[in-house]
C-alpha cells in the first residue's frame, strides 16, 4: 500500500519563515511576554493514495485474468498535543496523532478477494514558527519528526491466498504543515491547519498522507487583557458562518482486463465473450454519477512499435465505441494507446507477454457510501 506523493505546499522552511516573523511585525517585536505552556486537540479528514498499479501487478502476475479494485482514502484522523511557546514567534510542540484508516477490495477473475487496510498512529516533536497578522490573527508553519505504527491487515477468498495476514511497522519520518490561528481570548485560540506525515507501511512502501484539521488551544498562565478606561468600542458586525454542504466524495474504480478476454489474438473487434465481460463491469456501475471513463490499450513488445502503438489505439477506441451503444455519452470516455511502452512483467515469456497485452479502464464518479 502505498500513500500520497510529496508536494511543493511544504516547502516553506521554518527558518525562512522565522526570519519573515522576525522582521514583518513591530507588535510582536514589541511583546516578550508570550512564553508559557498549552494544550490542544486537532479533528478532520485524512486522505492517502492507495497503490492500485501495485496491487494489480502483483494479481495479475499471479495468474488472475482481470482484477476491479474499490478504495476507500478518506478517514477521520485527529491529534492531541502539547507545547511551549518561547515567545511570539516560536515555540516547540509535541503529542500523540492517529491518521485513521484506509483500505481497498480487489475483485479477481477467477472468482476471489483480495481485502486490505492499514491503520496509522503515532507521536510526534514539531518546532513552530509564527508570525501576527492582527492581533487576532496567525499564520504558522511547522516541521517536524513523527514516529508512527502502521498495522496492515490482508484478507483473502475464493482464489485468492494471503500469506502474511498481519504486518506492522514502526518508524521514524518527517512531518510538516502550515496553518492559522485565531485568539477569542488570551487564553483560547482556535486552529486551522493542514499537514503532512510521511510514512513507511509494512510492505515497504514510503508515502505521505495528509491530515486537514481544525482544534482548539488553551494556554496557561496567559495574563487577561486591562479593563478599557475608555467608552466602549460598539460590538463588531460578524457575519453568519457559511453553510457547508457535504458532497458524496469522488470516488475511482480501475479495471485491468487480459487482452484476450475482450479480443481475439492481434485483433482489435470484440468478440462475444468481450462484450458480456463489460456488460458486467457496466452493471457493477449502476447508480453511479460518472465523471469520465479512461479507456487504455497495451500489447506486448512482439512486432514493431508503430504497429503495437496502432493496435493498442484500436483496441480502446472499440472498447468506447460498445460502452457508448450502451448508452455512455461519448464525451466522458477518453482513449489511449501505449503499445509496447509500459509493460507489466518480461516480454522474453510467453506468460510475460499474456500479462502486457491488457486493457485498463478508469471509472471516475461520485457514489452514495
Amino acid at each position: 500500500m502505498k500513500l500520497t506523493t510529496t508536494s511543493a505546499l511544504f516547502g516553506l522552511g521554518l527558518a525562512g519563515f522565522a526570519s519573515i516573523a522576525a522582521i514583518a511585525s513591530p507588535q510582536a517585536l514589541a511583546q516578550n511576554n508570550d512564553a508559557g505552556w498549552y494544550l490542544g486537540a486537532n479533528v478532520g479528514q485524512s486522505r492517502a493514495n492507495i497503490d492500485d498499479a501495485r496491487i494489480t501487478r502483483s494479481l495479475l502476475g499471479s495468474g488472475f485474468s482481470s482484477v476491479v479494485i474499490e478504495n476507500d482514502e478518506r478517514d477521520i484522523g485527529y491529534k492531541v498535543f502539547g507545547g511551549y511557546r518561547i515567545n511570539q514567534n516560536f515555540a516547540v510542540e509535541g503529542g500523540y496523532f492517529d491518521l485513521g484508516k484506509f483500505d481497498f477490495k480487489a475483485s479477481t477473475v477467477p472468482a476471489g478477494t483480495l481485502n486490505g487496510d492499514i491503520k496509522l498512529r503515532g507521536f510526534h516533536i514539531d518546532a513552530l514558527g509564527m508570525l501576527p497578522l492582527t492581533e487576532k490573527f496567525s499564520v504558522f508553519g511547522r516541521v517536524g519528526v513523527n514516529y508512527a505504527e502502521a498495522r496492515d491487515s490482508f484478507t483473502g477468498t475464493g482464489q485468492v491466498l494471503v500469506l502474511d495476514p498481519s504486518p506492522s511497522k514502526r518508524q521514524a519520518n518527517y512531518k510538516a504543515g502550515l496553518g492559522l490561528q485565531y485568539a477569542f481570548t488570551d487564553t483560547l485560540a482556535m486552529r486551522a491547519e493542514v499537514e503532512r506525515y510521511r510514512i513507511n507501511d509494512a510492505l515497504g512502501n514510503r508515502g505521505d498522507v495528509d491530515l486537514i484539521s481544525v482544534g482548539l488551544v488553551y494556554r496557561f498562565g496567559a495574563k487577561a487583557s486591562a479593563a478599557p478606561t475608555t467608552l466602549a468600542r460598539a460590538p463588531a458586525i460578524v457575519a453568519p458562518a457559511p453553510e457547508i454542504v457535504v458532497q458524496p466524495a469522488p470516488v475511482s474504480e480501475k479495471v485491468t482486463f487480459a487482452a484476450e478476454a475482450l479480443f481475439d489474438f492481434d485483433q482489435s473487434k470484440l468478440k462475444e465473450d468481450g462484450r458480456a465481460t463489460l456488460d458486467a463491469l457496466l452493471a457493477r456501475l449502476q447508480g453511479m454519477d460518472i465523471e469520465v471513463i479512461i479507456a487504455v490499450g497495451h500489447t506486448d513488445a512482439v512486432g514493431s512499435d508503430a504497429y503495437n502503438q496502432q493496435l493498442s489505439i484500436r483496441r480502446a477506441d472499440a472498447v468506447k465505441a460498445y460502452l457508448v451503444s450502451k448508452g455512455m455519452d461519448p464525451a466522458r470516455v477518453y482513449t489511449e494507446g501505449k503499445g509496447e511502452t509500459q509493460p507489466l512483467a518480461d516480454n522474453k515469456t510467453a506468460q510475460g507477454r499474456a500479462q502486457n497485452r491488457r486493457v485498463t479502464l478508469e471509472v471516475v464518479g461520485t457514489r452514495s457510501r
